[in-house]
């Protein structure tokens, strides 16, 4: 017994049942004397129930953890280079796969047996967030051994380690201040603008998305609709034909038996026949002899 192989069995135990399995094996290796496992085994803390749900996501669906760090790395990649188009760009899909996950979290935990609540599915996706924005926390997720939910990083880490962070300009000098007014005025409602242009763009992609999605919903909808048809008619067809199978197997049967009665007639029909022929034979070997006593 290894503390690694115990944990990864634990782990994946729903939070109800932790302490119970946790104490199970800790009495185990208590009993096989190994006293050090033992209080390792017994230092492993259960999850929490958003943990034991993200743990879950890892463990039963392997393939999403890549793609959401490779996110995160763009992310990460994209505020370091202050790349705005592509933030945005990310930034969309990060809300769409953080979403889709929790949800998939929660639909595995239900799965489960274990109920998530709407709390719990929030502290899930924080969990995610965290996974985005910190390279550290990503690792602790991809384990599937969290025990509490993973709190987001404020910004995304930068080369070497550091923080982004904006940089406050030194104060302006006072025979300056109202030029730097005019100018900053100028300057604040181009950022105004600017951010309305960018959410005006970033309104209309959002509303394109929307469209394409319920496009792709109603092409699906028809689609499933089409098939659950082609299913019931197959079943129709199926049942259809092993009534017509079993009518022919009954028909067969029958046939079967008639050939057998026909085959026993004209066994009889053959005695018949030659007990006839040996009595035709005898009266006329008896006919030829009284003619000739004549």
């Amino acid at each position: 017994m290894e503390l690694d192989a115990v944990a990864e069995e634990l782990y994946g135990v729903r939070p109800d049942e932790f302490t119970a399995a946790r104490n199970q094996r800790a009495a185990a290796a208590r009993k096989d004397g190994d006293r050090q496992l033992a209080d390792q085994i017994k230092a492993l803390r259960r999850p929490t129930l958003s943990a034991w749900a993200s743990n879950l996501l890892v463990r039963e669906q392997p393939e999403v953890v890549e793609p959401l760090i490779r996110l995160g790395e763009g992310l990460r990649q994209a505020h370091r280079d202050l790349d705005g188009e592509q933030l945005r760009a990310l930034s969309r899909q990060q809300h769409a796969l953080i979403a889709a996950m929790s949800r998939q979290a929660r639909q595995l935990a239900a799965e489960a047996g274990q109920h998530v609540s709407e709390d719990v599915r929030q502290e899930v996706e924080q969990t995610l967030r965290a996974v985005l924005a910190d390279p550290d926390a990503a690792q602790q997720w991809a384990k599937g051994r969290l025990t509490k939910p993973l709190d987001p990083t404020t910004g995304f880490a930068a080369a070497g380690g550091r923080r982004l962070r904006l940089v406050t300009p030194p104060a302006p000098q006072p025979e300056r201040r109202d030029q730097d007014k005019k100018t900053g005025r100028a300057e604040a409602e181009q950022r105004r603008r600017r951010q309305v242009e960018e959410v005006r763009q970033e309104a209309e992609a959002a509303e394109q998305e929307l469209r394409e999605s319920q496009e792709r919903a109603a092409r699906d909808h028809g689609a499933a609709q089409d098939a659950k048809e082609r299913v019931a008619d197959l079943h129709q067809r199926i049942s259809e034909l092993t009534e017509q199978r079993k009518g022919l197997a009954a028909q067969a049967r029958e046939a079967e038996a008639e050939e057998r009665r026909v085959r026993d007639r004209q066994r009889d029909s053959d005695r018949a026949a030659r007990q006839a022929q040996r009595r035709a034979d005898a009266a006329a070997a008896r006919l030829k002899r009284l003619s000739g006593d004549m």
